[in-house]
């Protein structure tokens, strides 16, 4: 089994593309790396990195071996946590993987409760699309998913899944806001501020509108920090679930009013990579997300 310190430089070259670079983050000497990389190319008996004028690039060889260096490193991570953990010394680091309007809502909420009570766990979450969400996960990159309309995959545990209820979102004193709850068909009378096809709340929106519904957004866009800040303008109306407006119902800003429909609801899924056990840091971390968004959406 390769060394330790090996496996770092290896895996820090090929991030950087350049010896020099990989010392310089690193901070050791770059003879230091190079000497690794020589030493684990005359072990395998072939070339790991291609030297370009430009800087190094992994070989397919190296590719292998680049994909097994990471699961390594990652699976002596989670084992060091877990020792930890036997010691009453829980830290570590959790990746996450979501999306832009759970990251900038309420998963937020629970990052900042957890790190309160768990001040030696870091946190790195990042926002993707589904796809890209789905591909961070399977490939180790993501310890934990949480996304909107995720679809089946064995490469993944499904953990858990909530439903949150869609509605009308409009500024307060906006007409619609004389009904507690209205019909897809009740807005569009109003200039309509509509998820891109892209997200995954488009068809469901679609499909709850009348058939013969002209359902023509006045502005489309992939951006639900666009579609709240453009409906604090009456008379726009956009539709989202109750969870992506958190903060903006408590602050006042913004009215929601749920769709009368048995399907107008939004699943959110949480997952995890199906191989390998959780570190007990990124346990207790999904456990949270569970807790807090098993709520509901009230």
């Amino acid at each position: 089994m390769l060394h330790g310190r090996a496996l770092r430089y290896i895996d820090e070259v090929a991030r950087q593309g350049s010896i020099r670079k990989a010392a310089r983050e690193l901070n050791v000497a770059a003879s230091a790396v190079n000497r690794q990389v020589l030493e684990v190319e005359a072990d395998f008996g072939v070339p790991i990195f291609e030297r370009l004028p430009k800087g190094l690039k992994l070989t397919a060889p190296g590719e292998l071996l680049i994909a097994h260096i990471r699961e390594t490193l990652r699976d002596h991570d989670r084992l060091q946590a877990r020792i930890h953990a036997l010691k009453g010394q829980s830290h570590g680091t959790v990746t996450v993987a979501t999306m832009a309007t759970l990251a900038a809502g309420r998963l937020a909420d629970v990052v900042a409760d957890y790190r309160e009570r768990h001040l030696r766990v870091d946190l790195k979450v990042t926002v993707c699309d589904r796809a890209g969400l789905m591909e961070m996960v399977a490939a180790g990159e993501a310890e934990i998913g949480l996304g909107y309309n995720l679809p089946q995959d064995n490469r993944m545990q499904l953990v858990a899944v909530f439903q949150h209820r869609l509605g009308a979102v409009v500024a307060p004193g906006h007409p619609l806001t004389a009904k507690p709850n209205v019909r897809v068909a009740d807005c569009l009378i109003y200039p309509l501020i509509l998820a891109s096809q892209r997200l995954s709340l488009r068809p469901l929106i679609e499909n709850l509108a009348p058939a013969t519904a002209d359902l023509r957004p006045a502005v489309e866009t992939n951006s639900t920090e666009m579609m709240k800040r453009l409906v604090r303008q009456p008379p726009n109306v956009t539709f989202l679930n109750r969870v992506d407006v958190d903060q903006e119902l408590r602050d006042g800003d913004l009215a929601f009013l749920p769709l009368l429909a048995a399907a107008g609801r939004q699943r959110l899924s949480l997952v995890h990579r199906s191989r390998g056990a959780l570190s007990p840091a990124a346990d207790g971390f999904m456990q949270a997300i569970h807790d807090h968004f098993g709520k509901g959406d009230a």
